[in-house]
């Protein structure tokens, strides 16, 4: 046991408290992939159950219009009324397979007088990074459904310029409007058919995938182990090069150099004898 009295020395105290720490923080990053894992878990859960569920009246899905539940995301609503195409908007820089683009937001009245902003879909932009053409709006009394979400709300330093807006900014877009509105959440127009294939372009079904989290939580845990694995490692390592300094019997020593026999010896001299003749 006292081969091990150089462990109580203030540098190997130092070393034990940097694999602490190590592991701590890879502990942490550990439980993060985790908490991502679950995130992600959710909505996979969330898009399997409100997805391709049936429409629902957009009052009884939002009987508050400023509120909104994460787990209401992707629910599908019904709306009944008429768009405001003079109150439409875009908003920039908006992927869409590969590309970037606008997305079209346009108010639709409802029928009991409030507005819901509904996104149309995905346009190009021009060689001058205008928005490019797309279908007006339908005018008159329509029918409708969407899929909701969070309002994006603003973003420091990006503001709207015009009829461009840098998000999907509800309380904006409701003090445009002026008129009683929804700012819980906005929906994503349900298209079908040929519609789909005129920009503005439907939006694409969300992925169902958990991403790969765990493993990558299994590794930081991992190597959090192998931070407490190499310090013995090198412990013993030292422990080793102490003993052996010391004359320990617990030394490691280099084996013997077997000495030839005599009939070895002389069968040598015989050889070598005969080699001359």
């Amino acid at each position: 046991m006292n081969d091990w009295r150089f462990l109580r020395s203030p540098r190997w105290a130092g070393y034990l408290a940097l694999v602490i720490v190590f592991a701590i923080a890879c502990c942490a990053l550990g439980t993060w992939q985790l908490n991502r894992r679950a995130e992600a878990l959710a909505e996979v859960a969330r898009i399997d159950a409100n997805y391709d569920a049936e429409a629902i009246p957009v009052a009884e899905a939002l009987p508050d219009p400023a509120g909104f539940d994460i787990d209401q995301r992707w629910r599908v609503v019904a709306l009944s009324g008429e768009y405001l195409p003079d109150e439409e908007v875009v908003v920039r820089n908006r992927p869409f397979e590969g590309s970037s683009g606008f997305e079209v937001v346009t108010p639709f009245r409802l029928d009991d007088g409030t507005v819901f902003m509904v996104n149309r879909g995905w346009i190009a932009q021009d060689s001058d990074g205008r928005p490019g053409a797309y279908d007006p709006a339908p005018s008159g009394h329509v029918e409708l459904e969407a899929r909701l979400k969070a309002g994006e709300g603003r973003i420091a330093g990006r503001t709207s310029t015009g009829i461009e807006f840098a998000t999907i900014d509800l309380d904006e877009l409701a003090e445009r409007v002026g008129e009683p509105s929804y700012t819980g959440a906005y929906g994503i127009l349900v298209q079908d058919g040929a519609d789909a294939e005129e920009p503005p372009l439907a939006a694409a079904r969300p992925v169902r995938d958990e991403g790969p989290h765990l493993s990558y939580a299994l590794q930081w845990f991992v190597f959090a182990l192998l931070g407490f694995v190499g310090l013995g490692w090198a412990a013993n390592q030292e422990r080793r090069g102490l003993a052996e300094a010391s004359g320990s019997p617990d030394a490691p020593t280099a084996p013997r150099e077997r000495k030839p026999s005599r009939e070895r010896r002389d069968a040598d001299v015989e050889d070598e004898i005969l080699d001359r003749r």
